[in-house]
């Protein structure tokens, strides 16, 4: 049996991941607990094989920026080498495509991270502090994982939902969006703990996702039939160029298929893409 410990109390990811395992009652273990606080430090790792960090901050007000570190690099780290010292044997970090510090393009493996936000600079220098714990008995597994979506999660997904259900019609966008179901991401989680995985991994569903295709399969979900029409394309194609809200709506921004831990690797695909769409609206 292995024996999980969470970091990130009530996460959604971490949450989702704990349902999923439930399936397989004697092969997984899985307790929570809550870093926030120091109550954590009393903690003993030894009792844990992997402990999957999910704890982070996103939006903290500008002139406490300093808080980013303090949370998303400094005790992540911290609560590693306290997992490392006490026998604990891999350390999977949730870290964030947004390192790349872009919102539209395509990344392969010669792609060099450029982060932007402090969230996204906090997190890439967390992920280059772990990989220095990382050694044979200790494997540092860091996961960068595009847009996730799924049934109550929040995000740019939501965001797309809402248009899909108040718009008449809507923009006949060609482009690509690497995107992951919670349940793909929550079975990939559980393969890098089955096959003890390491080092930087790319988890994506086996398909890229198209804008226009999503909030139809959206609103189709709700009974609804959604129109699309090319009319705003020009407009849609300079709001890409100027705005980043319309870059992750409508840009396309892709990681390569052949990255580490992508769905040619390995098979986490746990339902169709419609589907997915599907069990996230209903």
């Amino acid at each position: 049996m292995r024996r999980i410990l969470i970091t990130g109390k009530d996460s959604y990811i971490g949450t989702s991941f704990d349902s999923w395992v439930s399936q397989w009652p004697d092969k997984y273990k899985v307790d929570t607990i809550d870093v926030k606080s120091n109550k954590w430090r009393g903690l003993s790792f030894s009792y844990y094989d992997v402990v999957y960090h999910i704890a982070a901050i996103v939006h903290v007000k500008e002139n406490n920026s300093d808080k980013y570190f303090k949370v998303n690099r400094d005790l992540a780290v911290e609560i590693a080498k306290n997992a490392k010292a006490e026998g604990v044997k891999q350390f999977i970090f949730l870290s964030t495509m947004g390192v790349y510090g872009s919102e539209t393009g395509f990344l392969d493996k010669n792609t060099k991270p450029s982060p932007k936000t402090p969230y996204a600079k906090s997190k890439l220098e967390a992920e280059e502090l772990l990989k220095g714990l990382a050694d044979d008995s200790f494997k540092v597994a860091t996961l960068r994982p595009p847009i996730v979506y799924g049934k109550g999660c929040r995000g740019n997904y939501s965001r797309l939902a809402g248009m899909a259900l108040k718009l008449p019609i809507f923009p006949k966008i060609k482009n690509e969006r690497s995107m992951i179901f919670i349940d793909n991401l929550s079975e990939f989680v559980r393969l890098t703990i089955d096959k003890d995985l390491s080092g930087f991994l790319f988890p994506q569903n086996k398909e890229y996702v198209n804008t226009t295709n999503l909030v139809q399969l959206i609103a189709k979900a709700h009974g609804k039939e959604l129109k699309a029409t090319g009319l705003f394309n020009p407009f849609v194609s300079l709001g890409i160029k100027m705005s980043e809200t319309f870059g992750k709506a409508f840009g396309s921004f892709t990681y390569d298929m052949k990255m580490p831990g992508g769905p040619g690797e390995y098979n986490y695909e746990t339902c169709s893409f419609e589907e997915s769409v599907e069990r996230t609206e209903k």
